[in-house]
């Protein structure tokens, strides 16, 4: 009569390995340690190990609180926004054939939810192996959406005014993706092994998404958008949640050699993705609010939507087009003594777009062009050397470059004030070295000192499309950086370490891009190119960083363990302008500490506490001081109660706030003055977390088990992204978006386990 091992907890999928590396006792661990308490002897592991065939099936039954209102936080991730109450089941599957040493292990998770995961895995240790993976998940938008939008998440809806904003039908978007994967492995040599994968993920739902416009505009071509009549002016903007109908097919297979001084790996891969909503085309269905809410044509000299302003919002919108990409690369190590090790990796990438302009239903494309062509070739070539020429002393060197040629074609995809322009040509041209020691000194000191240079070559500029929003550009930047770490034990027990960087982004002089209907951009001078209201890609600006951690270890016995951490960090940019990004930073301050109350139980807490901060001025003379503040803390303890029963507690707490300061500098009008001052900028956001898990777990005896679980949790937001005080945003169809504020939910569960 063969020995069942006691229950465990049940791991997720995604925790579990599917090399073909897997040892006895690697197994053995798969299919479960005794918890806490659980009395297990020597010979118990040992026959575990000889004869772990397993057969395991966790029922269970849970239930939520609330509405969907009141969960809809919580369930993000989750499918529990639309259920009151749910069924479980998980099952484990175990056998190995002793002649052979081959296994068979079915995993299965969640069944009867949206998200059900299950493995099965068939191999014979060290010489092949066959698999099957499932995993699904969903994301459920935390908002409801009250609107008459008819069709909503297909590629065709048709938008009505509703008679007042906050009515229509209710609508909670979600978006569920399904992967499955194929795969196997085998040995050919002792040296020789392939293995292969093939993996397919679709993803179905809709996701936020809108347009807008605002008529008369040099961007649409006239009289399309002209002023037809007195007061036609005309501003709308729509929500029109995005359809997901795409399936993404993977294929990678690898050739592995490992000799006594040289490994090798020679991958293909391949990315196939396939969008069945290649574009959105709505219609508009009568007449659309103004910007003040007032149904258009109702003011005095007012007209109602005019044909060019619904012609420019019934546009089919593009959505991700059909692509591709194969990718073949050699990756290595080579080991030239026992002190010295060389790596290198090298790739090359063709990826392309052609999805037929017409097929996709979109019209107006350049003269003689039915589709992008775009192509994208990358290069990747990465070395890398370790040594230890003396038994004290590790060197580190690496270097990598990347070229990513961008050969997508140029036409006349765009137009401003009947001017045509070019699409956007952009390869990227990239160079990374770093150096590296690390010195063990005496006494357990240990010092590491790094350098690290980076080139960015953008081009000159002249593939790039020409737009009046950029103040300049550059072809190339680059950047150098030094760091130092030590580390010091100061007593028994205890350590501390700290660790200072410092880098600095320089770049060529600045290109500016040249009036259309010219491409491509003219050299100028940092003097010459200056403006006091012009706005620099970040990507460009001059910028100095600084960081600085300090990090200490206290663990005087084996019962209690002290962990502390300060860390704070600075970017300043700089550029010829007196406008845009000028500095961002970040502090971090946590704690974190353990304490052991006996044999059977241990006391855990921690908390941390974090700001970023970002300063920004705009063109016309309000500047940001933007603040994300962060308090952070939670305490568990764990242990048993005899030896079958384990239990757990823990609670959670997070608070954080988005503070946007502002003000005005010396040459803001006095019109921005006055309307700040009166309206005081924009309120702080919140949002709070409070969360207790209370878990007990009980062994019947050696086969079954039965566990409970809590979970209580309290969220309140405080935002005013669609709505303030109490009135909401409403779009020109008067759509709005609504979020329950303070939230609350209670959920439990019970399983019972039994494994033969």
């Amino acid at each position: 009569m063969k020995t069942v091992p006691p229950i465990r907890e049940p791991r997720p999928l995604s925790a579990q390995r599917a090399g073909l590396s897997g040892s006895l006792v690697a197994a053995s661990l798969a299919l479960g340690a005794p918890g806490v308490g659980a009395q297990v002897t020597p010979n118990d592991a040992l026959q575990r190990l000889i004869s772990p065939d397993i057969t395991a099936v966790t029922i269970g039954a849970a239930a939520i609180t609330g509405d969907n209102a009141d969960r809809s936080l919580f369930s993000q991730y989750r499918d529990w926004r639309d259920r009151e109450a749910m069924l479980r089941l998980d099952l484990d599957f175990v056998r190995r054939e002793e002649a052979t040493g081959t296994w068979l292990h079915m995993v299965a998770r969640d069944l009867g939810l949206k998200t059900p995961e299950f493995r099965i895995r068939h191999e014979r240790q060290g010489h092949w192996k066959l698999f099957v993976d499932f995993n699904s998940m969903v994301r459920n938008y935390p908002r409801t959406i009250h609107t008459g939008l008819d069709g909503a998440g297909g590629t065709n809806p048709i938008v009505s005014l509703l008679p007042a904003s906050g009515g229509g039908n209710g609508l909670d978007l979600q978006t569920r993706r399904r992967g499955m994967t194929l795969g196997g492995e085998t040995r050919l040599t002792p040296e020789l092994s392939v293995d292969a994968s093939f993996r397919i993920v679709t993803k179905e739902g809709a996701r936020l998404f809108g347009r807008g416009f605002n008529c008369p505009s040099a961007y649409a071509a006239s009289p399309v958008c002209s002023a037809l009549a007195a007061g036609a002016d005309q501003w709308a903007m729509l929500l029109l949640p995005e359809p997901t109908q795409s399936t993404t097919r993977q294929l990678e297979a690898t050739l592995n050699y490992v000799g006594e001084d040289l490994v090798l790996a020679a991958t293909y891969y391949g990315s196939f993705y396939k969008n069945d909503a290649s574009r959105l085309a709505p219609t508009i269905s009568g007449n659309l609010n103004d910007p003040l809410g007032n149904p258009m044509g109702s003011a005095a000299g007012s007209v109602a939507l005019t044909d060019g302003l619904r012609a420019i919002l019934q546009q089919p919108i593009a959505l991700a087009p059909d692509n591709l990409a194969h990718q073949f690369a050699m990756s290595g190590n080579f080991a030239f003594n026992p002190q010295t090790r060389a790596t290198f990796h090298l790739a090359y990438t063709h990826a392309t777009q052609n999805e037929d302009f017409a097929a996709m239903g979109l019209g107006d494309a350049p003269a003689g062009r039915t589709n992008l062509g775009g192509v994208l070739d990358t290069t990747l070539a990465q070395l890398g050397v370790s040594t230890r020429p003396v038994r004290d002393l590790t060197l580190l060197a690496d270097l990598r470059y990347e070229n990513r040629q961008d050969k997508t074609p140029l036409d006349d995809y765009g137009r401003v004030k009947g001017i045509a322009f070019t699409n956007a040509n952009y390869s990227l041209k990239t160079l990374k070295g770093k150096l590296e020691g690390t010195w063990r000194m005496p006494k357990g000191m240990r010092l590491k000192l790094g350098a690290d240079h980076e080139i960015f070559d953008r081009g000159d500029g002249t593939q790039t499309d020409s737009n009046a929003s950029i103040s300049g550009f550059r072809n190339e930047t680059w950047e150098t950086g030094v760091r130092a770490e030590l580390r010091k034990p100061f007593a028994d027990g205890l350590a501390g370490s700290v660790q200072i960087a410092r880098s600095e982004r320089h770049g060529a002089s600045y290109r500016k891009p040249n009036p259309l209907p010219l491409t491509g951009t003219t050299p100028l001078s940092d003097e010459a190119i200056y403006s006091r209201t012009a706005a620099f890609p970040v990507m460009f600006m001059d910028r100095t960083r600084d960081k600085l951690k300090l990090m200490t270890d206290w663990s005087p016995d084996a019962a209690f363990s002290l962990q502390a951490t300060l860390e704070g960090g600075r970017d300043q940019y700089s550029a010829p302008t007196e406008k845009g990004l000028r500095d961002t930073s970040f502090q971090l301050a946590s704690l974190d500490a353990g304490l052991a109350l006996g044999a059977k139980a241990r006391l855990s807490a921690w908390y941390s506490w974090s700001e970023q901060t970002l300063h920004v001025s705009h063109l016309n003379g309000y500047v940001a001081d933007l603040k994300d503040r962060g308090h952070h803390a939670g305490i568990a303890l764990n242990g048993s109660s005899g030896p079958r029963l384990t239990w757990g507690a823990d609670l959670l707490f997070g608070f954080s706030r988005n503070i946007y300061a502002q003000s005005t500098d010396a040459l803001a009008s006095a019109a921005n003055r006055d309307f700040l001052a009166q309206s005081g900028g924009l309120p702080d956001v919140t949002y709070r977390n409070l969360r207790l898990k209370l878990f007990s777990s009980f062994n019947l005896d050696r086969q079954s088990r039965i566990r409970v679980d809590l979970v209580h949790d309290r969220s309140h937001l405080n935002e005013w992204t669609w709505g303030y005080n109490g009135v909401p945003f409403a779009y020109s169809d008067n759509t709005t978006v609504s979020l329950q504020p303070r939230q609350r939910v209670t959920y439990l569960s019970a399983t019972y386990t039994y494994r033969w």
